[in-house]
């Protein structure tokens, strides 16, 4: 390892790897720093107590752009998306199950066995949000549209997305603006009227949130989490074979083919400022290394709260950056399982281990959601949990056991009159369990390991403050020119060569190396 560096990237989850292999691949001379001795942050692997390795914070790794697949050649180092069908089984308040897939004419007909009139609306629903999470598409492969004009090239980047709104036509258009900030159970009530289509829809908007269902601008998350999704796919999005593993082992390479260095094992202590102006990092072992530029996929609050001194900042920017909502509403519980379970009274695609739902959705109503949230806003856990189950697909792990991966929504951080210790760590697990039992028969007999993760875990593991999987809640007053902070949305800081490329920038969680590759681009034009 060297002394000196063109670039130091500080942090090595997939943001990280992504700027620093954009910037390795533009000759600039790179070097990672990592505080964990693995690679990857949220989606950095972990072996369990019996040896299975699995990613336990996350089971879809969100929109994977194919621009960055193909500029940075990841299928040369064995990236392969998986195309094969996606299925989602959507459990129902009176039992049995109502199954969506990104085949919409096999998911409308399923529709039309509850509701003859969901079935009809569900092709022109599927047109119609992937033609409004379109536009959100084409925003998020640019940079954060500036609310001024100040050059050419922001002229033109918002005479293309101008272009793009009026392809919407003028239904689109008024759909799009009347959409956003809307509640999504107002947006799915508008469409259907079966209670369990309208849960799953409604709970793939709240993942991650402290709001519910009947909370503004919920709408804008469930389009969000439709970017880069398949027709009808509103529970994940792409998947790569080798799971989120891969892709982190695939920017791992691209880095280090164009000759980026990574150095795991080491915590960033500081940055080092100097005249205003970013000078390098200390590492927590004392050393320090120079740098013309540091970028940071850290979240932004421990970016600027704990890495640099205060006396370099304006107040107004540091009380800004405090004032990023953050609130982790997510808890995770993976579950090691020596066979696959059978799912109560599920036919939909028959019960052989490869037929098994990609995505077991329990959130039977809208009204059931919103009281678990009723529950999250006065800083309890949820008695009835939204559970999102996922199942890792077919060579997705070279683990001889099953995995069986559940977001339990809502698990607030902030929470009242209590404190998340090792005894409300398993409560948690067992609650979860306990409801996941009542759908999967025999599951108890085959679980032969269990991690749960609360918002505090995921905060002191993973350094996601108040366990936010996203670097701070995304909101309409949280996205595009206003993430992470009006002002300070092009990843510049007011710390000259100090980058910011985690999630907490635009366009956010969801679109993995989004940040990472727009970040690198304002660093490549930097003098």
């Amino acid at each position: 390892m060297k002394h000196t560096y063109d670039v130091i990237v500080i942090g090595a989850g997939i943001n990280g790897l992504t700027a620093a292999a954009y910037l390795a691949k533009a000759g600039r001379r790179v070097l990672v720093v990592e505080r964990r001795d693995v690679l990857g942050g949220v989606a950095a692997p972990d072996r369990l107590t019996t040896g299975c390795q699995v990613s336990p914070c996350v089971h879809d790794v969100g929109w994977i752009p194919r621009q960055m697949v193909r500029e940075l050649d990841l299928t040369r180092y064995g990236f392969q998306e998986m195309t094969d069908g996606w299925l989602v089984a959507a459990a129902r308040r009176e039992g049995g199950w109502l199954t969506l897939s990104d085949d919409v004419t096999r998911t409308a007909a399923s529709l039309r066995t509850h509701s003859q009139a969901d079935g009809a609306q569900w092709p022109r629903f599927v047109e119609r949000m992937a033609q409004l999470a379109g536009f959100l598409e084409a925003l998020y492969l640019l940079p954060p549209p500036r609310v001024s004009v100040q050059s050419m090239s922001d002229a033109l980047r918002l005479l293309g997305l101008g272009r793009r709104l009026r392809g919407l036509g003028k239904q689109g258009m008024v759909d799009l603006l009347r959409t956003l900030p809307m509640p999504v159970a107002e947006l799915v009530e508008d469409w259907f009227e079966d209670d369990a289509l309208k849960g799953t829809l409604a709970a793939t908007a709240v993942k991650g949130v402290l709001q519910g269902p009947r909370s503004p601008g919920t709408a804008f998350l469930l389009l969000h989490h439709h970017v880069g999704a398949r027709a009808g796919m509103f529970h994940g999005r792409s998947r790569v074979r080798g799971g989120a593993g891969a892709l982190v082992g695939g920017l791992t390479a691209a880095v280090t083919h164009h000759g980026g260095e990574i150095l795991p094992a080491v915590a960033v202590a500081a940055i080092r400022v100097r005249e205003e102006r970013c000078r390098g990092v200390t590492l927590a072992d004392g050393r320090e290394i120079d740098a013309r530029l540091v970028l940071s996929s850290a979240d932004v609050r421990a970016t600027f709260l704990h890495l640099i001194d205060p006396d370099h900042l304006d107040p107004a920017f540091v009380q800004a950056v405090r004032n990023i909502r953050y609130r982790g509403a997510t808890a995770k519980v993976t579950l090691v399982l020596s066979a696959l379970p059978l799912l109560r009274d599920f036919k939909g695609e028959g019960q052989s281990p490869d037929r098994l739902p990609n995505i077991v959705s329990i959130a039977p109503s809208i009204d059931t959601i919103e009281r678990a949230y009723d529950d999250a806003k006065y800083g309890q856990v949820s008695q009835v949990p939204y559970l999102e189950v996922a199942f890792p697909p077919p060579g997705d792990s070279s683990n001889a056991r099953h995995v069986m991966s559940v977001l339990v929504q809502y698990a607030p951080y902030h929470v009242r009159d209590w404190c998340w210790d090792a005894a409300r760590r398993d409560a948690l697990g067992e609650l979860v369990v306990n409801r996941l039992a009542e759908l999967f028969p025999h599951l108890t007999d085959v679980i032969v390991d269990r991690q749960v993760l609360t918002p505090r875990d995921l905060e002191a593991t993973y350094a996601l403050t108040e366990g936010s999987l996203s670097h701070g809640e995304m909101a309409l007053d949280q996205i595009l020119f206003m993430r992470p902070i009006p002002g300070w949305a092009e990843y510049r800081t007011p710390i000259e060569g100090l980058f910011l490329c985690g999630m907490g920038c635009h366009p956010g969680d969801g679109v993995a190396g989004g940040a990472g590759r727009l970040a690198a681009a304002a660093a490549l034009k930097t003098p």
